[in-house]
């Protein structure tokens, strides 16, 4: 799914990463959006899991899985993914927040396997859904 920058779809995606980095009691801009295909945010988050006390820990979405919780490597290699919320593409930040104090309690959350919530080609509504997290209609250059 390629974004227009300016469109209502890019800016519910960046306002739906501001809701749920909210929901884990961050504040300021502690996310970052990726509207290009593949889209992608990243929350990088101040908790460890208790499995990995060396390891920072963020949280990763994307359009084909949603939500992960990873570590991150001492290489800069690909982080390397715990656990997949593995709900729904968008859940409610609240489930997102809840699913990371699980992760940061060590309870193993969510499932080990990553879901397949949208298939390459397939007709589905999350553009759609990520559009009603706008604050605004279509921004469109003058």
């Amino acid at each position: 799914m390629e974004l227009e920058p300016r469109s209502r779809t890019a800016s519910g995606l960046r306002r739906y990463a501001a809701l749920v980095s909210d929901a884990l009691g961050q504040t300021g801009d502690a996310y970052w959006v990726h509207a290009e295909s593949p889209a992608t945010v990243y929350v990088p988050l101040d908790e460890r899991v208790p499995a990995f006390p060396d390891r920072d820990l963020a949280l990763l979405w994307d359009e084909r899985h949603g939500w992960c919780g990873a570590i991150e490597t001492a290489s800069g290699e690909d982080l390397i993914v715990l656990s997949y919320l593995g709900v729904d593409i968008l859940p409610p930040p609240r489930t997102v927040a809840r699913f990371t104090a699980d992760l940061v309690s060590g309870s193993g959350p969510g499932q080990a396997e990553p879901p397949a919530f949208r298939v390459a080609g397939a007709d589905d509504d999350l553009v759609e859904r990520l559009a009603g997290y706008s604050p605004a209609p279509d921004l469109q250059p003058i």
